[in-house]
């Protein structure tokens, strides 16, 4: 699944370390790409987790603010001592 940016491309000239730049063309002419291709889509995938956690971490959040209904209607009817009572035989 490509992250699909609509925009012109635009060369950008990057500071690597040598032997971060041997690995990428290695693992890059293992999956048969360019380096190019191989960097585009390592960023593609990072964009898209990190957003795609902000979304979901947001959706949590509201879910928790909103609340759960679970029939209760803010009564509880047992106490923290009765949950953890051990049961005599």
């Amino acid at each position: 699944m490509r992250l699909e940016l609509k925009s012109e491309r635009q060369n950008v000239t990057l500071s690597l370390p040598k032997e971060l730049i041997k690995k990428s063309k290695v693992m890059a002419a293992q999956k048969d790409m360019s380096l190019s291709a191989f960097l585009r889509a390592a960023l593609e995938n990072k964009i898209r987790a990190e957003t795609g956690y902000e979304r979901a971490r947001e959706r949590q959040a509201g879910l928790l603010d909103g609340g759960f209904d679970f029939g209760t209607k803010g009564q509880v009817g047992f106490s923290r001592e009765d949950l953890h009572a051990r049961r005599k035989k």
